[in-house]
């Protein structure tokens, strides 16, 4: 083989070399301005937040992040061609938003390699659970009437027979009207004052012998059932408790850096 076809030879294969190249570089890019790239993850990052609001992913909403980036690009490089990153404001907004990003990182990091686990959680609805005993709910039944006339009458009504559920339709608090009075079970605190203080003198069955006003009205009160407080279902709080630990992992590690600092 002469000289002339070894040259040949060696820049088709540079050629080819170079071709098979290309199509991987420009798979990392969605566009270059000025040269400079716009990586496909950016698009694909951007796109991810847009769907996650709402909006369909598709070839026309790819398109239109695509020329957004574009033209972000060719403003940030407009704002350094003119110097705009030496000026004092612009400086202090930048290191601003690279300490919340960086923040950002290093709670996403504290969180994954000292996860808050299932068993993390269990034992601490466990505690909550058990530091809420001794607390009791009750389930009443109510009716609300504008004047003491009215509940007088209906107290009569009761005393005669009448059936409590029906004559509970006659009252102003449409709720718990629609269901025969009902409040279902609460907290006697979650209630006005003088109707807490009523229900809980209360034996299981009975009602209270005289009307009793609060702010609302005039009320007609049952007792019909007493259980000791119970907690919420773990799946119903397991977020909460789930970012509540989280909190307290980050506080213990802010204050354990602090502690390490030398701060004059």
């Amino acid at each position: 083989m002469t000289p002339f076809h070894r040259t040949v030879l060696s820049a088709a294969f540079a050629g080819l070399s170079i071709l098979a190249v290309l199509p991987a570089a420009q798979a990392q890019n969605a566009a270059l301005v000025n040269g400079k790239s716009i990586p496909t993850a950016r698009v694909d990052e951007f796109v991810a937040s847009l769907v996650q609001q709402g909006r369909p992913d598709s070839p026309e909403l790819r398109k239109a992040v695509r020329d957004e980036l574009i033209a972000r690009e060719i403003f940030t490089q407009e704002a350094e061609r003119k110097g705009l990153t030496r000026q004092p404001d612009v400086q202090r907004q930048l290191d601003a938003a690279r300490q919340d990003i960086l923040i950002r990182a290093l709670i996403r990091d504290q969180l994954k390699t000292n996860p808050v686990t299932d068993a993390d959680v269990k034992a601490e609805y466990d505690k909550l659970a058990k530091g809420s005993g001794g607390g009791k709910e009750y389930r009443a039944r109510h009716i609300l009437v504008e004047t003491e006339a009215e509940a007088k009458a209906i107290l009569e009504q009761l005393r005669k027979g009448g059936a409590f559920e029906e004559l509970a339709k006659k009252s102003k608090d449409p709720g718990s009207a629609a269901r025969g009075g009902d409040l279902d079970w609460a907290n006697p605190d979650s209630y006005v004052k003088p109707f807490s203080e009523a229900l809980v003198k209360l034996e299981k069955g009975k009602t209270t012998d005289a009307p009793v006003k609060s702010d609302f009205g005039w009320h007609i009160i049952r007792l019909d059932d007493v259980r000791d407080t119970q907690p919420p279902p773990l799946e119903q709080v397991k977020q909460q408790i789930q970012q509540e630990l989280e909190r307290r992992r980050i506080q213990t590690m802010q204050q354990e850096l602090r502690a390490k600092a030398r701060i004059q």
